[in-house]
């Protein structure tokens, strides 16, 4: 063996997919302007869609990237361009990518970066989940509540036992060990603040269009189910971690499927999912795609040893 190949170190990079929220004006334009492989990308999706979502991105109106059914695709699509920029530059080999995950609708970008679904075919689905999402949203009154502090899931359990009456209330993103948000209709959600108050707990009303990731999701479930069956997917070529249990997806794409219709009611375990990545995966770098800084902040809260390098912009 030459003292080269003794001496060369293997880059694993584990990726990590922005979720809703994580929209803004102008996202993805500079990525845009600086590599020709993510213009491409983002008129592949105007292709696609058959509306303008570049001009959406980079100039708005706010309020209209901000409807969950406009801002998945949006953040689908910059996630994807700027990942296709890093390769273009030769700032990041794909042959170094070692995993993937994807905070709730991130998911769908993580699996599409691990070879298991076409882009064009993630946008189709992203573009009608952001829709059947907006749709049960506008069918309930309901909510959701960011709650921070000492959360562990066994006292988000109880918050919710004591709060939810005869409404709906479940925990739906555990975000970091100091933050949860939980999900539900409007009326619980309003007692949460009051029980987590008296918990000792911080609560903050969150403005969303509906309860995601709760059984009032249901009717969008429904619907992603019906479009996943038609849908082609793979076994991925690197483990994705799902949201739902925390643990790689399984190469079978039935099973793949499962979780992501799973995913619109149950609790997004990102906590978990971040843990494992940090334990059990023996990764030289963690890289935070388009649009946002989200994923690094929780990241910070869930393993400060971690340390994760943004791509919102290019370098």
């Amino acid at each position: 063996m030459s003292s080269n190949a003794a001496t060369q170190t293997v880059t694993a990079v584990a990726l990590l997919c922005p979720g809703q929220g994580a929209q803004h004006i102008g996202m993805g334009k500079s990525w845009a302007e600086a590599s020709a492989a993510a213009r491409d990308v983002f008129q592949q999706a105007n292709d696609i869609l058959g509306y303008d979502l570049t001009s959406l991105c980079f100039d708005g109106p706010e309020d209209v990237l901000n409807r969950t059914d406009r801002a998945q695709p949006a953040i689908y699509t910059a996630s994807v361009a700027s990942y296709r920029g890093l390769v273009e530059t030769g700032e990041l080999n794909p042959d170094d990518l070692a995993m993937t995950a994807g905070l709730s609708l991130g998911e769908f970008t993580a699996l599409h970066l691990a070879d298991a679904v076409t882009f064009e075919n993630g946008l189709k689905l992203v573009q009608l989940r952001g829709e059947a999402m907006q749709q049960a949203a506008e069918a309930a009154d309901s909510s959701m509540v960011a709650v921070t502090g000492d959360v562990t899931e066994e006292k988000i359990l109880e918050l919710c036992d004591k709060a939810r009456g005869e409404g709906i209330l479940v925990p739906a993103n555990y975000n970091s060990p100091m933050q949860v948000v939980v999900s539900g209709s409007t009326d619980a959600c309003e007692r949460a603040v009051k029980v987590a108050d008296e918990m000792g707990l911080k609560p903050t009303p969150l403005a969303v269009a509906g309860a995601f990731h709760s059984p009032i999701m249901a009717p969008a479930a429904n619907k992603l189910r019906e479009a996943l069956v038609q849908t082609p997917f793979t076994a991925p070529r690197v483990p994705v971690i799902a949201n739902v249990t925390g643990q790689p997806h399984d190469d079978n794409p039935d099973a793949i499927r499962e979780q992501l219709v799973n995913q619109l009611t149950h609790p997004v375990r990102w906590t978990q999912s971040m843990g494992l990545a940090a334990q059990d995966f023996s990764f030289s770098q963690f890289r935070e795609l388009a649009p946002g800084r989200v994923l690094s902040g929780l990241m910070r809260r869930i393993d400060r040893s971690i340390k994760v390098r943004n791509h919102a912009e290019p370098a």
